[in-house]
């Protein structure tokens, strides 16, 4: 029977129903249809990786529809043009216009798009919790195929296990019902947008009025906060739950409606006199894109502290255009280089979120450029050369110019190469420069706030970032200067542009390796004299050494370190001495992965989970050569481990991958070492994607663990997911994915968000 036809027969029985039992109800989009699209569609249908960019999050996005273009394309050639929602059009024929088409609209005799979807997918459900069939593809490797109406029929044939929500547990009898009378009626939309309340609307007045404030030195210092804030989700003091603020250039000011300036990057010229405004994030907040940062009286009064004290002056404001976005220390320069640094060190978590969970971060040739877990430190203001001595920032910041601003696919290679000279000869001034500085020592490391220690994983084509020192102690470590975490910034959040062609990102890609090798640098001139090079052979293995030779610049191997660290093992004394001073300040003690003493849990939990704990750190931290069972992991997999007395904990498993060295785009497999990988098991959820998921009754963590550890194959490994794991297909998927959002709003409120599952596995 063609699916149009069994759409109808469908559509026509509720209709049959619904005149037996009397009128039904009116369906409300925000009351009755939005919440089955956030439980059921959101986890794949949203931000820039939506499935054919139809993002369910809103009423905006569901009217708006689908395209055939995708946003992540490493391969176009010319740039294209930005598709955000909310940003660069409004309304269905706005977005018709630049060539998204509806899925809500019947057409002729033939029920909607998203009807006919649903029926295919609802007709074909899935055993359960079984694995699903090989045909269906999943992950990032899916070519999504995003049939316009008229191609339906066509992909129903080819692929009828493919209807939505794909290869997952689908709609309950009632979702569907309720989907589908909504469809038949004409999908209408009755969301309003969200508002502040009135203390949050004095707060945004607040605000507003600082960054428009009138005068040079207001203005300038306004650009810069706009352009260090503008991928934030604000929150403020005394804020009602759920509610958060992003900054955008508007128009018009305070007290009219935004009308929104939506250059292609936060930097680019605005065209027009520029007011700074605030504006409610809309739609369901989805932690992937869930960057957060407070605001409130402190904030406004360190602010002001910072930037708004002392008697520098802005002789001329500076203009916009790719040389002011490539040198943002020459456009900033006017004002106080430690007000800068400072402002990001205060929220230095922030600033590093931005970058390494932020779009460039997103698949596997962006993320391959750093290793699986380090940690990352940060160089005490007092201690920055760029910061103490203005002789030596006037030399460094003409050699800080950034790439990409030129997208010329002809000029890459020529591109990359000078400002990879310009990089080492910014290299070979710090390196020498620094050698006439006082040896570092432990106060060479800012330690102002919990911001000051932070652990990055990455996730094979994804990362995160957590305060804290979490996991084993790593193999390499990052400390950043002023320069450089600048340079971070905005090279891969403020000048990147995920809708730019093949040459902005490769540059943006190639230059983020230049970063990583630095920031290693910098770390190493804490080591004892001597031992550098031997590090970085180790870090750079087999072709790692023709990029050493061939891009990087040599180190300072001579100069010594006032660190006293033990000559056998200095980067582990280091670490050692590192979690014991700044313990209280937030080095978390994870006992799970470093445990020292016999008692490997947390202290102060319940029983049963310090019974849980001390069994999973069996798991951790051990090689894969001696834990087979690694080789069968994914890289993020979530523990859901249940007490007999009801509490539930989630612990991150982690797979770190080892690599001779991370130092090229391509090959990455190539480069494995996988004898040499280990796992991070860690209270709490440090991923955005998780790729599996198991549910373990407290009891039974001892048999779990024991089980992992006699695996040696994918058979055996198998017989663990049937037991505890959450495929899926299981008939409760739902309830357990979306458990790990309750479990945030519990423990955490402001981070809570919507997980993504489109790199939920099929183990």
């Amino acid at each position: 029977m063609p699916y149009r036809f069994a759409v109808s027969s469908v559509l026509l029985l509720l209709s049959s129903l619904c005149m037996a039992q009397g009128p039904a109800p009116a369906i409300s989009y925000t009351r009755d249809i939005q919440p089955i699209f956030t439980e059921k569609c959101v986890a794949c249908h949203a931000c820039y990786d939506s499935a054919c960019q139809l993002n369910l999050g809103s009423g905006e996005g569901a009217a708006r529809g689908a395209s055939k273009a995708p946003v992540y394309d490493g391969e176009r050639s010319k740039a294209q043009d930005p598709t955000r929602l909310f940003y660069d059009a409004s309304g269905k024929a706005a977005w018709q216009s630049r060539g998204f088409y509806s899925v809500l609209d019947a057409q002729g005799s033939q029920a909607a798009l998203m009807a006919r979807m649903l029926e295919l997918g609802h007709r074909t459900p899935l055993q359960p919790n079984a694995k699903l069939p090989s045909e269906i593809v999943l992950g990032l490797n899916r070519e999504n195929m995003c049939p316009q109406p008229a191609e339906f029929d066509g992909y129903a044939g080819a692929h009828p296990k493919e209807g939505m929500p794909l290869a997952v547990t689908g709609l309950t009898s009632q979702q569907y019902q309720t989907l589908q009378r909504w469809l038949a009626s004409g999908a209408p939309i009755d969301e309003q947008g969200l508002a502040p309340s009135a203390r949050e609307s004095l707060q945004v007045v607040q605000w507003e009025n600082l960054l428009n404030a009138p005068g040079a030195r207001e203005s300038l210092v306004a650009r810069w906060l706009y352009e260090h804030w503008f991928l934030a989700h604000i929150y403020f003091e005394g804020g009602e739950p759920g509610h958060f603020f992003q900054w955008v250039r508007s128009r018009t000011p305070t007290g009219q409606p935004i009308d929104l300036i939506n250059t292609r990057r936060p930097n680019d010229d605005p065209g027009t006199q520029v007011y700074y405004r605030l504006w409610p994030v809309q739609g369901v907040i989805v932690h992937k894109t869930h960057i957060t940062y407070p605001l409130g009286a402190a904030k406004l009064a360190r602010v002001k502290t910072l930037f708004y004290s002392g008697d520098w002056q802005v002789n001329a404001l500076p203009g916009y255009g790719p040389a002011r976005r490539a040198n943002p220390f020459e456009t900033f320069e006017a004002i106080p280089a430690k007000a800068r640094y400072q402002f990001m060190l205060d929220n230095a978590e922030y600033f590093v979120r931005t970058f390494i969970r932020g779009p460039v971060c997103r698949g596997q040739i962006a993320t391959d450029v750093i290793r699986d877990n380090f940690w990352a430190l940060f160089q005490a203001p007092e201690h920055d050369l760029y910061i103490t001595d203005p002789a030596y920032r006037g030399q460094a910041t003409p050699l800080l110019a950034m790439p990409g601003q030129n997208d010329d696919v002809g000029s890459v290679l020529s591109l990359w190469l000078a400002y990879r000279d310009k990089r080492n000869e910014y290299e070979v001034l710090r390196r020498d420069s620094y050698a006439e500085a006082p040896a570092p020592s432990w106060s060479t490391l800012w330690a102002g706030n919990d911001n000051a220690l932070l652990s990055i994983f990455r996730h094979f084509d994804s990362a995160s970032v957590t305060k804290g020192l979490i996991g084993e102690i790593p193999q390499t470590m990052w400390l950043f200067d002023y320069p450089l975490l600048e340079r971070t910034y905005y090279q891969l959040a403020v000048n990147f542009d995920v809708f730019g062609n093949v040459s902005h990102q490769a540059q943006t890609r190639l230059y983020f390796d230049l970063i990583r090798n630095g920031a290693e640098q910098n770390f190493l001139r804490l080591m004892p004299a001597g031992t550098r090079e031997d590090f970085l052979d180790d870090w750079y293995q087999n072709s790692g050494k023709f990029k050493m030779w061939l891009d990087y610049e040599s180190i300072d191997d001579s100069k010594r370190s006032a660190l006293k660290l033990d000559a056998k093992d200095p980067k582990k004394d280091f670490a050692n001495q590192l979690l014991a001073r700044y313990g209280e300040l937030n080095a978390k003690p994870d006992p799970i992965n470093r445990c020292d003493s016999a008692y490997c849990s947390r202290p102060n939990i319940d029983p049963a989970l310090q019974d849980a704990e001390q069994a999973l750190s069996g798991l951790a931290s051990r090689p894969a050569a001696g834990l087979k069972v690694i080789e069968q992991l994914p890289e993020a997999t979530l523990l859901r481990v249940q007490t007999p007395g009801g509490k539930r904990q989630f612990y991150s498993m982690l797979r770190n991958r080892a690599h001779s060295n991370v130092a090229f785009m391509l090959g990455e497999s190539l480069r494995y070492q996988p004898g040499l990988d280990t796992l991070t098991i860690f209270p709490g959820i440090l991923s955005s994607y998780p790729n599996f998921m198991f549910d373990i009754p407290s009891a039974e963590v001892p048999e779990f663990v024991t089980a992992m550890q006699e695996a040696r194959d994918a058979e055996s490994f198998e017989k663990i997911v049937e037991r505890w794991g959450i495929r899926r297909s299981h008939p409760q998927f739902w309830q357990y994915f979306h458990d790990q959002t309750r479990f945030l709003q519990e423990t955490d409120p402001v981070e809570a968000g919507v997980m993504d599952m489109n790199r939920y596995e099929n183990l």
